[in-house]
């Protein structure tokens, strides 16, 4: 158990700061990496951790930035055996063991179902943008570029030139495209459906609700950014739904390995990334009139 004080670049950010948070050590739940440096610490201590904000973190611009971390240690201890009965089920808020279990089959569900349908919406918007053909202005490209480029060194800039081109272009393209699609089939999100996916963002971070919930009542561009979010989500629907589908059932063990072989795509290419020291890229105003809807 520990309060924390983050900074990016010797910065303090929104969210940066967490009290009484708990963690288990080895299960490397919290952000990736993190509990192996808090290895052997001990009560009353400080300690620096150094990691890498998640691709998900709410506010944008600093997901997949480098932060450091001063963890003060309030308390240390080791799990206990428990006897796993009703009694222990209504602990984490169900009615009895029966009822536990079928909320973690249901859990186990929904995580494979959500791995499945990112894998799935990869996959479609590669398709899109390799079958349309959209000539985009160069200023746009020029806009996408700097943001792509800005705080890196103008070595690296030259040296990764093309790679951040064809991300641009990729982006910008496929922000223009998803905006005609929506526009055509009139798709809007609607305010329940917003306040929805805020409580989805708030339950999915243990430890600091009251933050998110914060951060998105003090920071509309946020809100406005999870809106394109769902924009962006109900368009991808309806391409599934007009699209001709063909149905497969697989083994536990061929989603696995979907999902495994996504992760280390993913990986790769973030650590390609890290080593070109790339920001994260955003979409120009203009190629993002998407996020607006």
């Amino acid at each position: 158990m520990f309060d924390y004080n983050a900074t990016i670049e010797n910065k303090s950010f929104e969210g940066g700061e967490g009290k009484n948070t708990q963690i288990v050590i080895g299960k490397d739940l919290f952000i990736k990496g993190f509990d192996k440096q808090l290895i052997g610490v001990k009560k009353n201590q400080e300690k620096e951790v150094l990691a890498i904000l998640p691709e998900n973190y709410p506010k944008k611009e600093f997901s997949n930035k480098k932060a450091s971390f001063i963890c003060k240690i309030l308390n240390v201890k080791k799990p206990q055996p428990v006897k796993i009965d009703d009694e222990f089920a209504k602990t984490l808020g169900a009615k009895n063991l029966k009822d536990l279990k079928e909320l973690v089959t249901k859990q186990i569900q929904n995580q494979y179902k959500a791995n499945l349908d990112a894998l799935s919406k990869e996959n479609i918007l590669n398709q899109i943008e390799k079958l349309h053909d959209v000539s985009i202005p160069d200023n746009l490209i020029q806009q996408e570029l700097a943001l792509i480029t800005k705080g890196m060194k103008k070595e690296d800039s030259e040296k990764n030139k093309k790679e951040s081109e064809k991300i641009a272009k990729k982006r910008i393209k496929l922000g223009l495209i998803l905006n005609e699609l929506g526009e055509k089939n009139s798709l809007k999100v609607d305010e329940q459906e917003l306040k929805n996916e805020i409580q989805k963002q708030v339950q999915s971070m243990p430890g600091q609700q009251k933050q998110v919930l914060e951060y998105y009542q003090k920071n509309p561009s946020a809100t406005a950014s999870l809106r394109g979010s769902i924009y962006e989500e109900k368009i991808i629907n309806l391409i599934k739904q007009k699209s001709k589908q063909i149905n497969k059932i697989i083994s536990l063990k061929e989603a696995e390995q979907l999902i495994q072989d996504q992760h280390k795509t993913h990986e790769h290419f973030q650590e390609k990334e890290s080593k070109n020291q790339k920001k994260t890229v955003k979409l120009s105003k203009k190629s993002k009139k998407i996020r607006k809807k």
